[in-house]
């Protein structure tokens, strides 16, 4: 091989050194994997829920780090347990509080697992919306590392109601399946959306009214549309009638002029 040749493999294998420690450099590190394996979707005010997360491939980015939660809910319980590879416990933390820090998960300890469960009174609700339904946090949870960075694991909402929100939303919901399957008439449509108007500045009972009033006019639209196709069913009918008819006719008489040209 020449020297040129020599040289220009030289350059050719520094730059693929040079990509390969920029691509490992860029690369994503695998994240902690998060199972929700009790977490409610919903809840009404003021009630007590819990969920229950469970952490598994623990080590994928660092062999010690510390894990933190947040959430929402009110008079709140934190307990993390940490499991060894047979599903054995090897501790448990508990902690008070709307957030929590500092729950060392370490290599050595021989942790394969953590659980974190949360319990607390679902908060109220701040500000009311239909679509998307109103929401709060419910846990969010981190892996940090002393000094370092910060790395969000989970962030997981759910939605909350009162007595007589979800009354509303109940009737509200029973109007759109009912204006959907009228083919959206326009009375309707705008009447639901009032509804809407109400129920998010929290006018629940007049937003039941207007609910129940927009399905009103959906069914009546679906009822005349119906009646509508029936009578163009039935003309339809007639005309093919009269067709047949007048083919029925046309045919006898032409039978009667070949017996008469016969004769």
């Amino acid at each position: 091989m020449t020297r040129t040749n020599l040289s220009r493999c030289s350059r050719l294998t520094a730059v693929l050194a040079v990509l390969v420690v920029l691509f490992a450099a860029v690369a994503p590190a695998a994240a902690v994997s998060v199972q929700e394996t009790d977490v409610p979707d919903s809840g009404e005010v003021g009630s007590q829920v819990t969920a229950t997360m469970t952490l598994t491939q623990l080590y994928d980015t660092y062999e010690t780090w510390q894990l933190a939660g947040s959430t929402e809910l009110r008079n709140v319980t934190w307990t993390v347990t940490f499991l060894n590879q047979a599903g054995n416990q090897v501790r448990q933390e508990s902690y008070d509080g709307q957030t929590f820090s500092g729950a060392t998960v370490d290599i050595e300890e021989g942790t394969a697992e953590v659980r974190v469960r949360v319990t607390g009174t679902v908060p109220a609700v701040e500000s009311y919306s239909y679509d998307p339904q109103q929401s709060f946090t419910l846990t969010a949870l981190s892996q940090t590392r002393q000094g370092g960075t910060s790395n969000e694991l989970a962030n997981v909402s759910a939605t909350h109601y009162t007595a007589d929100s979800r009354e509303a939303r109940e009737a509200m919901e029973s109007a759109r399946a009912a204006i959907d399957a009228a083919g959206n008439p326009s009375e309707a449509t705008e009447t639901f959306q009032s509804a809407v108007s109400a129920y998010n500045a929290g006018n629940f009972e007049n937003a039941i009214r207007l609910a129940n009033n927009a399905e009103e006019e959906a069914n009546r639209a679906q009822s005349s549309q119906q009646r509508t196709q029936l009578i163009l069913y039935g003309v339809g009918g007639l005309v093919v009638l009269g067709v047949v008819a007048g083919g029925v006719v046309l045919f006898l008489r032409n039978r009667g002029d070949g017996y008469d040209k016969l004769g």
